[in-house]
């Protein structure tokens, strides 16, 4: 495989799922770590991507307000505008974090009334420009990668709330392994942020349904909203419909 195939793989496999990891890539490409590590240094060199330890992060998931490195954000504008369609006043929300989260809460109008708890310091950011809206955010320790707050005391404040709706963005869905990620800590975040909910929407661009990650999160069954930027009734949703609501 060509370095430019390498690096166009390596640029969508970034955007989609916000962070890549140099063993993972090693192994997709079959070719070595030092291989990748030379990629992801020149990618890095030319302002696509974010090097850490282990891979290297996107650049549309560090905070920027003018948001012009947001993949693919038109589409995750009209997935902020249908999530806003399920807040009503009054309601108890739960947020998760990244780009799409992000887009959400510069949707919501700003006549809205309600409660958002959030474990993003990005997304209440976002959300303390509402005013009507009283924002909380469940603390704990900061995931540098997923820019989160995770761990044992932010799965314990989960436990003690109790939510109208929990609004998830996706690193991976399909429906026979439902909903992944490659995080533990994330996944324990996650699966806590369900069971604190009456409800839970997942919010998923149309290039990532199909995809799955390392670790389960839930199965598809435990979701009620499935959120993309596709017409509900598109063909490649149908596997999604016999189980979820798909908005």
């Amino acid at each position: 495989m060509l370095k430019e195939e390498r690096q166009s793989f390596i640029m969508r496999e970034i955007n989609l799922h916000n962070k890549v990891l140099s063993s993972d890539l090693s192994v997709q490409l079959n070719v070595s770590e030092d291989t990748i590590r030379r990629d992801l240094n020149e990618l890095a060199e030319h302002g696509k991507l974010q090097k850490v330890y282990g891979g290297a992060l996107s650049k549309s998931f560090q905070y920027s307000s003018d948001s012009t490195d947001v993949y693919a954000r038109d589409a995750k504008k009209e997935l902020a505008r249908k999530a806003a369609k399920l807040i009503q006043p009054g309601m108890v929300i739960l947020a998760g974090g990244g780009t799409t989260m992000i887009e959400v809460a510069r949707t919501l109008p700003e006549s809205l009334k309600c409660t958002i708890f959030t474990v993003s310091p990005l997304v209440a950011l976002e959300l303390s420009e509402h005013k009507n809206i009283e924002v909380i955010i469940i603390g704990g320790q900061l995931s540098k990668s997923s820019h989160v707050n995770t761990g044992a005391m932010t799965i314990s404040i989960l436990n003690d709330i109790k939510t109208d709706l929990c609004l998830l963005g996706t690193n991976g869905l399909s429906p026979e392994d439902g909903l992944t990620d490659s995080d533990w800590e994330v996944v324990q975040l996650k699966k806590a942020m369900i069971r604190s909910a009456k409800r839970t929407a997942v919010l998923s661009i149309a290039e990532k349904l199909g995809s799955s990650q390392k670790m389960k999160v839930c199965g598809i069954n435990s979701l009620r909203y499935l959120i993309t930027e596709l017409p509900a009734d598109d063909p490649q949703l149908e596997e999604y419909r016999q189980v979820i609501s798909v908005l």
